[in-house]
Formats: C-alpha cells, sequence, structure tokens
C-alpha cells in the first residue's frame, strides 16, 4: 500500500512538471523580438544604435504597430519624449527624411516662427514646449491716436523655448528671449505682421481648452468709467430737394392809353393792341 501511494503521487508529480514545463516552452515560443529604448531620448534627438536594444516579449504584449528592424528607428528624430525601456514606436518618431531638431518637429502644412519675448511676455516663463497660447496685439490703428487690443491667434502650439523642444520634468520656468510657435502658412503672415506693428503678449491657455473665443477689441475708452465711449461716425443722408414751381407771370398789358382834353375836361382813352386782338 505504500509502495502503490508513493508511486501515485510520483505519477502526479511528473505530469506537473512536464505541464509546467511544457506551458513555458509554448510561452517561449510565442515571444517575438522588439525594439525598446537603452536610455531616455529627449525630443528633437536622432536614434543611435546605442539608443535602443532588442527584447523578447510575448506576442500579446507587442503595441501594435511596433516596429521590428533597426532599420525602422536608427535615424530618425525624436518628436515625443522617450523612456528609457519604452516600446519605441513610430507615432514617437518623425517621418522618413524629416532630419532631427526642430524642422523634424514640423507637419506638413505648417510652419514655425518664432517671437521676440521677455519675462512679462512669456508669462514670466511658463510658456515653454508643449503648451499653447494665444497672441494679443497692442497698437494704435488708423489716425485716431486711440491705443487697442486684439486677440489675434488663439491656441497656438508652442514648438520651443529658445534652443530647448520640450519642457522640464518638473515644469519649472524657462526664461529665453525668443518662443518658437507653430502655426499654418496664413497665420504665420498675420504673426509676423502683428510683430512690426505693435507690441506682442502670449497668453497662457490650458491645453485642454481648445475653444475659439469671439473677442471684442479693447480700447482705452472702455477700461477707465466715466469716459464716454469713441464718438460714432455721424451717417449722412442725401435728401432729395423737391423742385421749386415758378408761377406764371402775369401777362403784361400792351394796350395803349391816350390822354384826350375837351375844353378844361380831361379823359383818358385806352386804345387795345391790334396784335393781341388778332
Amino acid at each position: 500500500m505504500i509502495g502503490a501511494i508513493a508511486l501515485s503521487l510520483g505519477f502526479v508529480a511528473a505530469v506537473y512538471s512536464y505541464k509546467n514545463l511544457q506551458t513555458k516552452g509554448s510561452a517561449s515560443d510565442s515571444g517575438v523580438q522588439v525594439i525598446v529604448a537603452a536610455d531616455d531620448l529627449q525630443v528633437g534627438a536622432k536614434v543611435e544604435d546605442h539608443d535602443i536594444k532588442i527584447i523578447t516579449v510575448p506576442q500579446t504584449d507587442v503595441p501594435a504597430g511596433a516596429p521590428r528592424k533597426r532599420a525602422d528607428v536608427v535615424g530618425h528624430g525624436v518628436i515625443l519624449p522617450i523612456t528609457k525601456g519604452d516600446f519605441i514606436l513610430k507615432t514617437k518618431l518623425a517621418g522618413e527624411n524629416a532630419g532631427v531638431g526642430l524642422p523634424s518637429l514640423i507637419p506638413p502644412g505648417m510652419r514655425a516662427v518664432s517671437v521676440r519675448v521677455n519675462e512679462v511676455v512669456s508669462v514670466a516663463g511658463f510658456v515653454t514646449p508643449g503648451t499653447r497660447v494665444d497672441v494679443l496685439l497692442t497698437g494704435t490703428p488708423g489716425a485716431g491716436g486711440d491705443q487697442q487690443t486684439t486677440t489675434v491667434l488663439q491656441n497656438v502650439a508652442v514648438l520651443a523655448s529658445g534652443h530647448t523642444l520640450e519642457r522640464t520634468a518638473t515644469g519649472e520656468a524657462q526664461n529665453t528671449a525668443v518662443i518658437t510657435l507653430l502655426v499654418s502658412p496664413e497665420d504665420a503672415q498675420r504673426l509676423t505682421l502683428a510683430s512690426s506693428q505693435g507690441h506682442i503678449q502670449l497668453a497662457l491657455r490650458n491645453p485642454l481648452d481648445t475653444k475659439q473665443d469671439e473677442v471684442a477689441a479693447a480700447n482705452a475708452r472702455g477700461l477707465f468709467k466715466g469716459m464716454a465711449p469713441p464718438a460714432a461716425t455721424p451717417t449722412v443722408h442725401h435728401a432729395t430737394m423737391p423742385k421749386k414751381t415758378t408761377a406764371p407771370s402775369p401777362p403784361i398789358s400792351t394796350d395803349v392809353s391816350v390822354e384826350v382834353y375837351q375844353g378844361d375836361k380831361k379823359s383818358e382813352v385806352v386804345i387795345p393792341n391790334d396784335s393781341e386782338a388778332k
């Protein structure tokens, strides 16, 4: 009986070990090779051979579209931060022949335009790469002499702060003299014109607030109480004057009057004009 029990326990242990080894073997067989980052990769960097490594992971853990070959990632520019050990995905890399650095961050059809700023204009240095801003212009339009502030652009992405292409991990302020914005070709023209027409101010936005607001321009008269609003331009109405009707002149009498004396008596005789009689 003791021998039978021992044989039974041994058989159960052997079957369990066999199934366990078989499961590990099948898991090993289903593993695939993927590329991950060997070091932290910053935005604008160029991926080199020493920046990547190939590991084997289960098929179920591989993200869709993950590159499998070194040639798919080496030489590409980084457009999103990649942490050590992360999968190097195509969505985090610039396209082929897109270059590295700032040019690789510019999508097709867009432009990068830099504006000169100071600590006030850049919102105390908190306008950093990845944030979004509105562009305000203060100037004196026309010949009125009154200053006016208007919103030129809204919800514009910040590409770079100086030569820095990404914000610090702690979100610290970065005081620089130049901010680079990502805009369309039409907005690039407006931004360049605004920089030459007056004073540029950046207004920092919440990145989740993407609403385009209809903001009316503000002027100095609207800031102070008691000041009359700007006089409206008078509207000139061209009234049609009625034509004057000239009354016909009374006919001029052409009769001939003759005085006749008879003794000491005087009388007047009217002789009608022969032409009127006709």
